[in-house]
């Protein structure tokens, strides 16, 4: 029996349509009420909130190559806006309890990898060609070719060095981890704390705020990340008030003279299309694209055909219903994203706690836009909390992306190998692009030496191509001539 079938005829389904919003999100069809989406509608919120707080620290804390950093309150309105805008319009034009925000390792990509190479405006430029290529990809069916290019093993390992990286990004920024100066004249690139040990109060906030975290996901309590850096804050203030601390960092836990505030839209609209070409040169700017491009639609797609499935939308061919529009979305969120300086947008995984709390329809979505875009005029409430306070959410977010290493074979050398360089080159480089690189090369290279080299998709050599290029891009310049 279909899933479809199933949901309609669950005991106790809500009774037929008695009117337009009911008939449109087919809310009662789908065995649902308006009471359970609304419920699904916070419960969703409430999970993923963290990141109108974590997206701005993420991209706050980076400068672009002239030094520059973004406005923490403008990184908030820009976060909660194009939230708000684009979980409606998958409510909507999708009609699935599957919200939109920043990206956790997009926005790291945004970050550290685009920002150091041109202006913000330019990565954001890229952020938004990067959507406008997903779009196109959809309408074009290339979206699935090429998801179906790279092996799934591969692809699993790509997430699990983004989330090494961003871990270890959290470590950094809460001052666990510290880079050793280069007149210390040792081989040893990094410290503990930053002088080979833990001090200060700000890393005693981080250490428990990871405690708390993870102790919080392993009793599966629903909003855990969030409840730890709000916790966390909480006792930054209160550890702020009472003793002598030279600088928590970029952020200094204390309660603002007011609560509420106009949203500030200044990073609006503020975005170059090809400004990173001319910044980061031709090659570089379309490998990072296509690094955000990958990142994007593959985490997408898994997400929204997990959530179809956990709500029991699939149709009798495990397909999602509406899917061609849901994915547009999706690529347009992307767009969004870019154009509100916001870091590229998607579908968010934590979608499901709406779906547990009994929401199948994107009903639930007016209900999470809609606290998305109360959190614009809360600005002042949400840039009090500290780096050492959010940090732990990277932490915990690395540890989950980090599971999916179970699903690699690693007595096949054939992937194993590919995915040991994609997770290990990405934090050690402190690259996303460099350890996806390296995997595909590693792949490419081992099947043609084992005889396959017919099972790898002329995508994928095409891609490993410009891989090849992009590592030895200096003495293929000295080659050409063009130093």
């Amino acid at each position: 029996m279909p899933d479809t079938a199933k949901v309609d005829q669950r005991p106790g389904a809500a009774p037929l349509p008695g009117n337009s919003l009911d008939r449109y999100f087919r809310i009662s069809a789908r065995g649902s009420s308006f009471g359970r989406e609304i419920r699904g509608g916070f419960a969703t919120f409430f999970t993923m909130a963290y990141i109108l707080v974590l997206n701005p620290i993420i991209l706050g804390s980076a400068k672009d190559k002239f030094g520059h950093s973004l406005d923490t309150g403008q990184l908030v309105t820009a976060t909660a806006l194009v939230a708000c805008v684009m979980t409606i319009i998958m409510g909507v034009g999708g009609n699935l309890p599957l919200a939109i925000a920043a990206g956790l390792g997009l926005n790291a990509v945004v970050a550290f990898q685009l920002a150091p190479l041109m202006s913000w405006a330019d990565a954001m430029g890229l952020v938004v060609l990067e959507g406008v290529v997903i779009c196109v990809l959809v309408l074009t069916g290339l979206r699935r070719a090429i998801m179906e290019a790279i092996p799934q093993q591969l692809k699993q390992a790509i997430g699990v060095g983004i989330g090494l990286f961003i871990a270890f990004i959290g470590f950094v920024d809460a001052g666990f981890v510290s880079r050793i100066p280069d007149a210390a004249h040792t081989t040893v690139p990094v410290q503990l704390g930053a002088v080979g040990r833990l001090t200060g109060w700000p890393v005693l906030v981080f250490c428990l705020g990871v405690l708390v975290t993870l102790a919080l996901l392993a009793r599966k309590v629903k909003g855990a990340i969030l409840i730890s850096i709000v916790t966390m804050t909480v006792v930054a203030i209160v550890i702020d008030a009472v003793a002598d601390i030279k600088t928590w960092g970029l952020t200094t836990p204390k309660v603002p003279d007011k609560l509420v505030a106009p949203p500030d839209f200044g990073l609006l609209g503020h975005f170059s299309l090809f400004g990173g070409f001319a910044k980061a040169g031709v090659l570089t700017a379309v490998l990072l694209v296509f690094t955000l491009i990958l990142s994007d639609f593959f985490d997408a797609m898994g997400t929204i055909v997990g959530i179809s499935a956990e709500a029991g939308l699939l149709d009798e061919k495990g397909q999602v219903p509406g899917i061609g529009r849901v994915l547009f979305i999706d690529g347009a969120a992307a767009v969004a994203g870019g154009i509100g300086s916001a870091s590229s947008n998607t579908a968010y995984i934590e979608s499901a706690a709406g779906v547990g709390e009994g929401a199948r329809t994107g009903f639930a979505n007016l209900i999470t836009g809609g606290l998305f875009g109360l959190a614009l005029l809360l600005t002042p409430l949400l840039t009090i909390v500290p780096l050492q306070a959010a940090a732990p959410a990277l932490i915990a977010v690395g540890f989950l992306m980090m599971t999916h290493v179970k699903h690699i074979d690693w007595d096949n050398y054939e992937i194993a190998v590919p995915a040991f360089l994609t997770i290990g080159v990405m934090p050690f480089t402190y690259s996303i692009t460099d350890g996806i690189g390296a995997g595909f090369l590693a792949y490419v290279v081992i099947k043609t030496v084992v005889g396959k080299a017919r099972e790898v998709n002329w995508l994928l050599w095409g891609v490993s191509a410009l891989f090849l290029v992009y590592f030895a891009i200096d003495p293929v310049e000295q080659i050409l001539g063009v130093r």
